[in-house]
């Protein structure tokens, strides 16, 4: 059963209300509703299919919704024009899933390049600004290499210092911490936190790594089969009666019943037709 929402604990920054998606006739996205405060760090978690991912695509509007609302900064991004996309862009940051660093430039031109598309810098400035920003992520000098020849978790700092480059108001992380050792994971977690502490960003995670979500959250919301099952901080979710929350976080399969007509349909294609 969806439990509501608690009250965002600082003025909200990111507002989404009732939003459903479907990929054509299948439906995602049941009527999401949640809110991320200024300043919070907000990580979105749930098994797969539990449509994290595709609630990730919506808040960076990469998808349309088919109805509902997602209020940024105080913007309904769903109306914005192009050249007002472009500015609601600037004050957003996103590292993506495995750095997504492009292979041809050197880990500063990566850096640079948000500089490149959205400022109109002179190259010493944007230089500066791009060291300033490798030292805040702990990768100072090594703005020359290129990205065959970093670590995983140098890539994934890499990452974080091309989102921050025009301190943004929100980062958005897709799992910063995803296939790292323990220690690279936490000195990640620890980086994240910095970064809120340091900047004042609002941060929004989505990650299945359950020892990093106890770490940075200040909530988290649990995503279930395209609904929001909880939100709740840290202690609150761990101490959720929900069955279906405990199963989650003890990496458990869940028994159900299994409608046999159901199945047959779903096997013949008859539920499609």
């Amino acid at each position: 059963m969806t439990q509501a929402q608690p009250a965002a604990p600082r003025r909200p920054v990111i507002e989404v209300q009732d939003l459903v998606t479907h990929y054509g006739d299948r439906q995602i996205l049941k009527g999401i509703d949640f809110a991320v405060g200024e300043g919070e760090i907000m990580v979105i978690m749930g098994g797969s299919g539990s449509g994290k991912s595709t609630l990730l695509r919506h808040l960076l509007g990469l998808e349309h919704a088919t109805s509902g609302s997602i209020r940024i900064l105080g913007r309904e991004i769903s109306g914005l024009s192009g050249d007002e996309w472009r500015d609601m862009r600037r004050k957003m940051g996103v590292a993506f899933q495995g750095g997504a660093l492009f292979s041809s430039m050197t880990v500063g031109e990566n850096i640079k390049l948000p500089l490149m598309e959205h400022a109109e810098l002179d190259a010493s400035t944007m230089d500066i600004m791009m060291r300033l920003k490798l030292e805040v992520v702990d990768l100072a000098g090594f703005e020359d290499l290129w990205p065959a020849e970093l670590s995983g978790g140098m890539i994934k700092r890499a990452a974080l210092a091309r989102a921050i480059i025009l301190d943004p108001k929100v980062l958005f992380c897709d799992e910063p911490s995803a296939g790292l050792d323990p220690v690279v994971s936490a000195a990640i977690d620890d980086l994240i936190l910095r970064l809120r502490d340091a900047m004042g960003m609002t941060i929004v995670v989505v990650t299945h790594e359950l020892e990093s979500t106890f770490k940075i959250a200040d909530r988290i919301t649990v995503l279930d089969r395209g609904q929001v099952r909880l939100i709740g901080t840290v202690d609150e979710v761990r101490g959720s009666p929900d069955a279906r929350i405990q199963a989650l976080l003890n990496r458990q399969m869940e028994d159900e019943p299994v409608d046999a007509d159901e199945y047959l349909k779903r096997l013949t294609g008859e539920d499609r037709a």
